[in-house]
C-alpha cells in the first residue's frame, strides 16, 4: 500500500505550474525576438561620416513584393517615400532631431511601351529621372540608396552618439498590397561622431 502525502501532490502541482509559466515566457521571448529580427531586417542602414557630410546608405529589404510588382505592371503609379532623420541620443530625455530629409521614388509603368519612368525627389526637388525596361533596375531604384550626402556635420558634437532613422511608406496602400509592412516600416542605426 502506497501513501502519498498532500505536500508531495502540492509540490508536484507547483512545479508543473512553474514549468508552464517558464514555457509561456520562453515562447513570448522567442516571438518578441523574431519580431525584432524582422524589424531589423526591414530597413538596413549604414551611416558614414566623410569630411563635412553624413553619408547614408540604406536598403528596404523585401519591399518590392510580388504585389508591388503587379501594381506597377498594372500601370498604377507607385511611390515609396523614405523619411530619413538624423537624431541625437539624449539619455533620460526625448531624443533631439538634428535634421530630416525626405526621399520620394516613383515608378510609372507604360503598358504600351513596356517601359518604366523612374523619378527620385529629395526634399521636394527632382534629383533624377530615368527610363528602363529592366525589372531589376526598377527594383533597385525603388529600394536601394548608396552614400547619399543627406546631412552636414556642422551641427554635430564630437564624441556624441547619434542615430539615423529611416521610415518607409508606400502609395497606394490599399488592402494587402505592401504586406507585411503595409502603412510603413522603420529602422535605426547608431553611430558615434568622432573627429
Amino acid at each position: 500500500m502506497y501513501f502519498i502525502s498532500m505536500r508531495s501532490v502540492t509540490s508536484a502541482r507547483s512545479s508543473a505550474d512553474n514549468q508552464n509559466v517558464r514555457n509561456v515566457l520562453v515562447a513570448l521571448f522567442v516571438a518578441a525576438s523574431a519580431a525584432l529580427v524582422y524589424a531589423a531586417e526591414g530597413v538596413r542602414i549604414v551611416p558614414l561620416v566623410r569630411d563635412d557630410s553624413v553619408l547614408v546608405s540604406f536598403e528596404l529589404t523585401d519591399g518590392y513584393t510580388p504585389e508591388v510588382r503587379d501594381a506597377v505592371h498594372s500601370g498604377l503609379k507607385t511611390t515609396f517615400t523614405y523619411t530619413v532623420e538624423l537624431r541625437q541620443d539624449v539619455p533620460a530625455w526625448v531624443d533631439r532631431t538634428i535634421a530630416t530629409s525626405v526621399i520620394t521614388n516613383t515608378v510609372q509603368y507604360d503598358n504600351l511601351t513596356r517601359r518604366s519612368t523612374l523619378t527620385r525627389t529629395l526634399d521636394g526637388h527632382v534629383e533624377s529621372t530615368e527610363m528602363t525596361e529592366d525589372e531589376a533596375v526598377m527594383q533597385q531604384w525603388m529600394t536601394t540608396f548608396q552614400k547619399m550626402p543627406l546631412f552636414r556635420t556642422a551641427e554635430l558634437e564630437t564624441n556624441r552618439e547619434y542615430y539615423v532613422r529611416v521610415r518607409a511608406t508606400a502609395r497606394p496602400t490599399n488592402g494587402s498590397m505592401l504586406w507585411p509592412w503595409g502603412s510603413g516600416i522603420s529602422g535605426i542605426t547608431k553611430f558615434t561622431f568622432l573627429r
